[in-house]
């Protein structure tokens, strides 16, 4: 027999049984599309991090810590982790010589001139009441150098970036001008946005003044406040991740060094203070590429810093998006293999009402391989209509939940955002595999039909 003979019997065998093969074609649409749905949201969350990475410029980002201290979360980078005990007690100081090591003006001076370093900026944050049209939020300010206002780290919708370090302004996110009622923030550019921010107040330390401190009438803190126009509205980037840029108001080093403000914005700072003189919290460092992480990193242990690196928590978190896709495909195996027993059913029926049938073939001379064939053809027919068909149905389903989810994301001011990605292997792969699934499924009524004895079958006929 033929390819074309096969199938010419197939196109006719299913045809006689339209509703039976449409119904077992449905199930396997129904496994495919909640396989391929499923797969497809990992692959999207994974693709919206990656590429917010990317377009922020987050792999060539590390932020270096005082000696002892963590990022985020309360892990060092793996660079560090993976070093050895002697290698950590070579770098890292101690007793007297590690309590000098801080990050001030000069230990950013040093790192500036790291070669890769493209610049490093302290992380320098303060408290303080943010007031527009007559509304206000309490919010930590960041001091933000012109040279660190990229378009990678700080995407504008409206406005423009500090152009030099004296620059008397402030950036603020969209979010943010949400809270205070702003719903055009281009509009409002150029407005005076108020900052109002706490000083310890000597003054009040005198006798009669820690007599009300102390009877709970004041406290030892003056509020000053400043105004400064509105230069640029960040944008929101939707599927953000870590950043450098943690706050929802910016201001240029020269302004900020104008306000009264507290020097500690946590309980660390003031275990930093305490420990040898005031210091920064963090270095937010660039690098040219991200070939130059491991180099820096190793000069900062070499001086007794710690470091954190953005490239370094994206490997950890692409091995947990591994683990969400297996569970997700797990889940959709459930349905794949629902559907295969639909088929292993369809095809044993099919066996059984063509019993005779088969015995007319085989004893005109079809092999047992000829009709073995013609019902894997089947079983592989349905597969290709319902992998294609689930394809179809897990795309439309996931579009539709994603207009869903970002029409009540757009309530809240947030960007559109694509939840599910769809690669080529993707798309081919389930196709593929709903024919797999079927040929398998139909492996034991093809046996079964290619076994069959033309004499027991004629005169069962």
């Amino acid at each position: 027999m033929t390819f074309r003979d096969y199938l010419d019997f197939t196109w006719t065998d299913l045809g006689r049984m339209k509703l039976r093969t449409l119904l077992t074609s449905f199930g396997v649409m129904v496994g495919i599309g909640a396989l391929v749905a499923m797969v497809g949201f990992g692959k999207g969350m994974q693709k919206n991090l990656t590429d917010s990475f990317q377009k922020m410029d987050l792999f060539n980002s590390l932020t270096i810590l005082p000696p002892g201290e963590a990022g985020p979360g309360g892990r060092r980078s793996r660079g560090e982790r993976s070093s050895t005990p002697r290698d950590r007690k070579a770098a890292t100081p101690s007793g007297p010589e590690r309590s000098n090591v801080r990050l001030d003006e000069d230990a950013v001076r040093d790192i500036q001139s790291w070669p890769g370093v493209v610049s490093a900026f302290p992380e320098i944050r303060f408290p303080a009441t943010i007031r527009l049209r007559g509304e206000e939020e309490m919010r930590l300010v960041q001091v933000l150098p012109a040279r660190a206002a990229t378009a990678a780290m700080m995407p504008l919708q409206a406005g423009r970036a500090f152009l030099r370090d004296e620059e008397s302004g402030v950036i603020m996110t969209t979010s943010l001008l949400r809270q205070l009622g702003i719903k055009e923030p281009a509009l409002i550019l150029g407005e005076t946005v108020e900052i109002t921010s706490l000083s310890l107040d000597l003054g009040s330390l005198n006798p009669e003044g820690i007599g009300s401190i102390l009877s709970g009438r004041t406290l030892p803190f003056k509020r000053t406040t400043h105004g400064f126009p509105l230069l640029g509205v960040m944008a929101e980037t939707g599927f953000g991740g870590p950043s450098p840029l943690s706050s929802d108001v910016f201001i240029a080093p020269g302004p900020a060094a104008q306000i009264e403000k507290l020097p500690f914005t946590n309980i660390w700072d003031l275990f930093r203070a305490g420990a040898g003189g005031p210091g920064y919290a963090a270095v937010n460092v660039r690098m040219s590429s991200p070939a130059r992480l491991e180099n820096i990193k190793k000069l900062a242990r070499e001086r007794g810093f710690t470091t954190f690196a953005l490239a370094d928590q994206f490997a950890q978190f692409r091995t947990s998006f591994v683990y969400m896709d297996m569970m997700l495909a797990a889940v959709g195996m459930i349905a794949i293999f629902v559907a295969g027993l639909g088929i292993i059913n369809t095809m044993l029926m099919s066996v059984m009402e063509r019993y005779g049938e088969i015995g007319i073939m085989k004893a005109v001379g079809a092999a047992n391989r000829d009709v073995r064939k013609i019902f894997l053809f089947e079983s592989g027919a349905i597969g290709l209509f319902g992998g294609a068909g689930g394809l179809a149905l897990g795309w439309a389903v996931s579009r539709l939940i994603n207009r869903i989810v970002n029409y009540f994301m757009a309530q809240q001011g947030l960007p559109f955002i694509e939840y599910f990605s769809y690669p080529l292997w993707l798309c081919l792969g389930a196709v593929v595999f709903g024919i797999v699934v079927s040929l398998i499924a139909g492996a034991l009524p093809a046996r079964r039909a290619a076994r069959v004895d033309p004499a027991v079958a004629l005169r069962h006929e």
